[in-house]
């Protein structure tokens, strides 16, 4: 008799995905268990995590992030998709290992203007420079280039980034503080010694954890790794599986929340760049079909509205003003509840500032 997986609807994968991302109801978890549960938060720039928190955390303030960062309990380092990331400090040592072959692949993108270069002392030279004392890229470049003359300064150093686990080191990244970014390893500004990777199979169930129900292209998606199946078929008898609503398999641990569909969602404000829209190979469990890509144009991207759980508009802060600009006409239920979450936003972000909220044009 053949076995009939059951079908989750992009409905209830939202739910679901909702519920591990903490944003179907705020969690009363510390700063850094919902930074380690989460696996990292986007930090291409400085201010995302600490949106990214507020929308997640119950009593969160931005200080309580700041700390960690400032006693090095956590740190930015490019990890997934070759995009910074705020990691917890022991994560960071575990995870970057993990996507080592993405990064080295990432150099081979560069190789024109690596000819006649040696990787392997390139990377040694890269450690030198940094751990004698935090150097922006600018000045890796400039140090670099010294030694291969005949390269091409940006490749040198972006080698030296997928070579080396680079973090950036305070005071960037911490909260109402402004500084350019410096980088050293991440042993030398933890003071703790490079640990093995954490392996595919513990990987997968951290995904999962985190944004599951899911299937292997959506966390090689959110990892940037390639040749995952052979994980997730070692995990099978322990995990249970679905389909989609377009028959993909969808993998899922036995004891993960999957909530009722028509479980409510309250509208949320989340920063540019927020895992929760980026890390999945099939976004409608998040992203209706009619929204995609409206989230950026050109090199601009907003920041997303959830209304319902799904991406229904942007919003931004010009000025005095906190602007939600919505994809579609809101009902008068919808606009209090999202003003409420809004003020929720600017109180506790921006408690010294005064912002007007206020709704923008329909963006067609």
């Amino acid at each position: 008799m053949t076995r009939t997986e059951p079908v989750l609807s992009p409905r209830a994968l939202n739910r679901a995905t909702l519920d591990r991302q903490l944003l179907l109801r705020r969690s009363t978890l510390s700063v850094r268990a919902a930074v380690e549960h989460l696996v990292g938060l986007q930090a291409q720039e400085v201010k995302p995590p600490y949106y990214a928190l507020a929308a997640r955390l119950d009593d969160f303030t931005p200080e309580e992030l700041s700390g960690l960062l400032a006693d090095r309990a956590a740190v930015r380092i490019v990890t997934m998709r070759s995009t910074i990331h705020l990691h917890t400090a022991d994560d960071s040592l575990t995870l970057r290992p993990l996507v080592q072959p993405a990064r080295d692949r990432e150099i081979n993108y560069f190789r024109k203007g690596l000819v006649g270069v040696d990787l392997d002392r390139l990377a040694v030279l890269a450690r030198e420079l940094v751990e004698a004392e935090p150097r922006t890229m600018k000045q890796l470049r400039e140090a670099l280039s010294a030694e291969w003359p005949d390269a091409d300064p940006q490749s040198l150093a972006v080698a030296a980034r997928c070579s080396l686990p680079l973090v950036q080191i305070t005071p960037r990244g911490l909260w109402g503080r402004s500084a350019q970014v410096a980088l050293t390893t991440a042993e030398h500004w933890l003071g703790r010694p490079a640990e093995p990777a954490v392996s595919a199979d513990d990987a997968v169930l951290r995904y999962l954890a985190a944004f599951g129900p899911a299937s292997v292209k959506d966390m090689q998606t959110w990892s940037g790794l390639t040749r995952m199946r052979a994980a997730f078929e070692r995990l099978r008898p322990q995990l249970l599986t679905f389909r989609d609503e377009n028959g993909v398999e969808l993998f899922d641990l036995p004891d993960a929340p999957r909530p009722d569909p028509d479980t409510p969602a309250p509208p949320r404000l989340l920063p540019e760049f927020d895992n929760l829209l980026l890390s999945h190979a099939d976004r409608t469990r998040v992203i209706p079909a009619e929204n995609r890509g409206r989230t950026w144009q050109a090199n601009t991207f907003y920041r997303p509205l959830l209304v319902d759980g799904f991406l229904a508009g942007v919003w931004r802060i010009i000025g005095d003003d906190l602007v939600i600009e919505p994809f579609t006409e809101l009902t008068k239920a919808q606009r209090v509840d999202v003003t409420e979450e809004a003020e929720r936003v600017v109180r506790v972000l921006h408690a010294e500032a005064s912002y007007d909220i206020r709704f923008g044009t329909v963006i067609q």
